[in-house]
């Protein structure tokens, strides 16, 4: 086990009104009051702007983490992504593929997964570079129309949602204001979530591929809706959200 908690080199980012302080072998990320139209993130990460992402799995990570709030503005986690909006020198823009705790404060809307808010505290599990969902790509216009019809929904979006390898369970939103512990077991064919020991989700859904870590707070937000919304935009902030972590934990798994 490896315990990167502290004395890891961290790749910081920090933007707009975002702060990155240690304290007691403590990471506290924080995004101060932030003007409307400003983005402000603190994160840290392991991947360079070259994105050579390290992990997959079969892999555990282990984060013991709380909020200053239950209503983040913005979005919120910590787990692997493969940051998909830096370009790559082949293909462009990668499509999103990601394992991980998440937040997503009002106005986010991201709608991956039937019967779960697109918004809230949740685990998440996206691989949307899967070739179901690129062969169902075509299909994507008339498709938007057929979801705002709720029973067309309910019946076909199911089929959608496997194409991009999501699964989404929410969360008690009242958990981040205590501290707790975060537990993802990521293998090849399932993942496995847990909060203090417990299990709270598990899927078959997992991405493929390398990833890299990450754990952020930020104000911006985003709407993605099998019904064809979409949008993108920051919020203001009256004041300060942080988010603070400690004993992140690597483990490979047998």
């Amino acid at each position: 086990m490896m315990d990167t908690s502290f004395n890891h080199p961290w790749r910081l980012t920090e933007s707009g009104a975002g702060v990155i302080t240690r304290q007691g072998g403590r990471i506290q990320l924080t995004d101060r009051a932030t003007p409307s139209g400003l983005y402000s993130n603190a994160q840290i990460s392991d991947y360079a702007a070259r994105a050579d992402f390290r992990h997959q799995p079969p892999l555990r990570l282990s984060v013991t983490a709380w909020a200053n709030t239950a209503d983040i503005r913005g979005t919120a986690g910590f787990g692997f992504w493969n940051h998909p909006f830096m370009p790559n020198n082949l293909t462009g823009l990668r499509l999103p593929r990601a394992v991980w705790f998440f937040f997503a404060g009002r106005p986010n809307n991201i709608q991956l997964a039937r019967d779960v808010p697109g918004h809230g505290w949740k685990t998440m599990t996206l691989d949307a570079a899967r070739l179901p969902f690129l062969a169902l790509l075509p299909a994507a216009p008339p498709g938007f129309l057929l979801m705002r019809l709720p029973a067309l929904y309910r019946r076909l979006w199911p089929v959608g949602q496997w194409a991009l390898g999501a699964s989404d369970h929410a969360l008690d939103a009242r958990l981040l204001l205590e501290r707790h512990t975060y537990t993802l077991d990521w293998y090849e064919r399932r993942v496995t979530f847990a909060v203090d020991g417990a299990i709270v989700h598990q899927t078959s859904r997992s991405p493929r591929g390398r990833l890299g870590f990450v754990a952020w707070i930020d104000n911006q937000y985003a709407v993605v809706t099998p019904q064809g919304q979409f949008g993108y935009g920051v919020v203001p902030l009256a004041s300060e959200q942080e988010l603070t972590l400690e004993h992140i934990h690597l483990e490979p798994l047998i």
